[in-house]
């Protein structure tokens, strides 16, 4: 009977929402993807690789409230959910947003939140979240203590998450996060608009059927 230590189990759940116009080439090479999403499975030490390659209608989403809405999506992001166990709680949360795809649907909008005084995306191109602990507070909810950064700044922020599909080889990752945009150096506002401080964002994050070791959630 072989003595072999067992090995580590490392699963990976990596989702890409691309601006329309990049839809319309989904190429596949090695690592890389340019279409809706890839689930990546990575076993004994990384060794063997099974890639279920799909289309995922996922979204990340902003609104602020304002005497004239301002509510968004992000067209460019990237998210990737690791385990390094088969506990649920032993997760990782990734997530990776281009600040300049903004597309609150209003070229004015947009540009004013591109600038230094919101997004400032020249200087700081991108808008992170990672999470550092992740608990489990219901059947299917989580909370996702994690560091959020914007515009060059970093602050520890919880995202709420409600996961449907378990058990089903489909899910869906809903997450809720509230920041105060002034604690990250937006302290300005858009002329003759009044904006409210608290800026809520929502992420709806759909992930396909893997192969693997299934994850273990607590009763």
């Amino acid at each position: 009977m072989s003595t072999e230590p067992a090995r580590s189990v490392i699963l990976r759940i990596r989702l890409c929402r691309n601006s329309d116009k990049e839809r319309k080439h989904e190429i596949f090479k090695g690592d890389h993807f340019a279409s809706l999403g890839i689930v990546v499975l990575d076993a004994e030490l990384n060794r063997a690789r099974t890639k279920l390659f799909g289309p995922v209608k996922s979204t990340i989403k902003f609104n602020v409230k304002a005497s004239v809405a301002i509510e968004g999506v992000f067209d460019k992001w990237e998210a990737t959910l690791t385990f390094a166990s088969p506990a649920a709680e032993s997760a990782v949360l990734d997530i990776k947003i281009e600040a300049s795809s903004v597309n609150t649907g209003s070229g004015m909008k947009d540009g004013k939140l591109k600038s230094d005084d919101f997004f400032n995306v020249e200087k700081d191109p991108y808008i992170t979240f990672h999470s550092t602990k992740i608990t489990q507070t219901g059947p299917n909810t989580f909370d996702a203590l994690g560091t959020f950064t914007i515009r060059g700044v970093s602050r520890q922020e919880t995202l709420h998450i409600t996961l449907e599909g378990k058990g089903t080889g489909n899910g869906t990752i809903n997450g809720t996060m509230a920041f105060d945009r002034k604690e990250y150096g937006m302290n300005s506002g858009i002329p003759f608009i009044k904006i409210a401080d608290r800026v809520e964002v929502t992420v709806d994050l759909k992930g396909q059927k893997i192969s693997g070791p299934p994850v273990v959630f607590k009763q």
